[in-house]
């Protein structure tokens, strides 16, 4: 037959141990203590028999026929032995000791142990009806054994004083280890809590990483579908032209690697894959906006540029960011939907004013020549969100000339 383990204070869980309840093992602190009570116990049996058969039997605590105290004895060894089942059965062990209330002096001491057990080991609503039993029979236990050095209100007082004392006691040692057992709770729940943090913080990452390949890759392949098009339906174009768009097709998809190999390390490298110290590439900005329509015209897109800014330096690096990624977005949706259309993009703003962003392209009239684009549809959600984030407004859709217009302001502290 196995032995079940419970923790070392099961009374202080929910569904505390019942008369059916498995064996408790027991820690070295809990057999010191223990052993400690019944040695207690067992000396203070010994010392008060011993009074009875001192050359004053009349004056001893357990005064009264020989007999009685003969069956004492007996019922305070019985006691103390029985103190060692006290953490298994402590309300039942109060209640089989409840009659040697009555007339035993050599169980005296177990029964305050095993009261403390109960005060300490089970509610208040429990402890304290079997404590105000045990104090219920103390006047008749002063009628059958009174005291020879007190009256009988004084041993009264003391008597209560004593099992009070006991009482607050035991429900100061309860108190405390529910209090370590509530601090203990809210250690781990802190530590889940900042576990679960963590893993929001890299979810979050994670979907950053994603959006923003979302941007990257759409406009890379964009101009691969481009390129590859035109050299589909003009197999006859000049071998100049035929290379110049190989080299671009070649140029964004090696450029679409690297980013994907990038985003691919970074994953990793949260899951302990790679060296989580490999830096990732700097983010693009505003500066980098000039860059990217030049990256555009190469490709055939025909561009046209306004550029307003004041101050362009000072503008902070998730504004410029979130400005190139919405000029970015609005160049990929215009080559997907309006091929051959010119495209343009106005940038305006001044620090303390905000950042203004506008791409408009003509909305397209009839289909497209060649093969669409496909898309996600995700493209102007992602850039709604980013702007969304970053307390701007964004607008986009047919306006009154029948253009197509994406405009985003973003907040440009002064």
């Amino acid at each position: 037959m196995s032995t079940v383990v419970v923790p070392e204070h099961p009374w202080l869980l929910p569904g505390a141990l019942t008369p059916a309840a498995p064996v408790i093992r027991r820690t070295p602190r809990d057999w010191l203590v223990d052993g400690l009570a019944f040695l207690l116990s067992l000396s203070w049996v010994l010392l008060s028999y011993g009074d009875s058969l001192g050359p004053a039997p009349e004056l001893a605590l357990n005064a009264g026929p020989s007999w009685l105290n003969e069956v004492d004895l007996v019922v305070g060894v019985w006691a103390t032995a029985a103190m060692w089942l006290r953490r298994r059965w402590p309300v039942a062990l109060a209640v089989a000791a409840l009659p040697l209330a009555v007339f035993s002096v050599t169980a005296g001491a177990a029964l305050l142990v095993i009261l403390f057990t109960v005060v300490v080991h089970r509610p208040f609503p429990v402890a304290a009806p079997l404590v105000g039993a045990h104090l219920l029979l103390t006047p008749v236990y002063l009628s059958i054994r009174p005291d020879p050095g007190l009256p009988f209100w004084a041993a009264m007082v003391w008597t209560a004083s004593f099992v009070g004392g006991v009482l607050a006691w035991g429900m100061f040692v309860r108190a405390r280890r529910q209090l370590v057992i509530s601090l203990r709770e809210r250690a781990h729940r802190a530590e889940a809590e900042q576990h679960l943090r963590v893993a929001q913080a890299r979810q979050l990452e994670r979907t950053r990483i994603a959006r923003e390949m979302h941007d990257v890759l759409a406009h890379r392949i964009s101009l691969l579908s481009l390129h590859a098009g035109a050299l589909e339906f003009r197999p006859d174009a000049p071998p100049e032209e035929v290379a110049r768009a190989a080299g671009v097709i070649r140029a964004s998809a090696h450029a679409a690697l690297q980013d994907l190999r990038e985003v691919i390390g970074v994953l990793r490298a949260e899951t302990g894959g790679e060296d989580t110290a490999t830096p990732e590439r700097p983010q693009p900005t505003l500066a980098d906006v000039p860059a990217l329509i030049v990256e555009c015209r190469a490709a055939g897109v025909r561009v046209s540029t306004e550029d307003l800014v004041t101050d362009a330096g000072t503008v902070p690096a998730a504004v410029g960011r979130s400005a190139y990624r919405i000029v970015q977005e609005g160049l990929t949706n215009a080559r997907k939907h309006a091929p051959g259309a010119v495209v343009g993009v106005r940038l305006a703003g001044r620090p303390g004013d905000g950042l203004t962003v506008e791409v408009r392209n003509p909305w397209p009239v009839g289909d497209s020549p060649g093969p669409s684009i496909p898309g996600a549809g995700t493209g102007l959600v992602g850039i709604a969100e980013r702007v969304t984030l970053a307390g701007g407004r964004l607008a986009h859709g047919r306006d009154e000339a029948g253009d197509f217009r994406l405009a985003a302001w973003l907040p440009w502290p002064a």
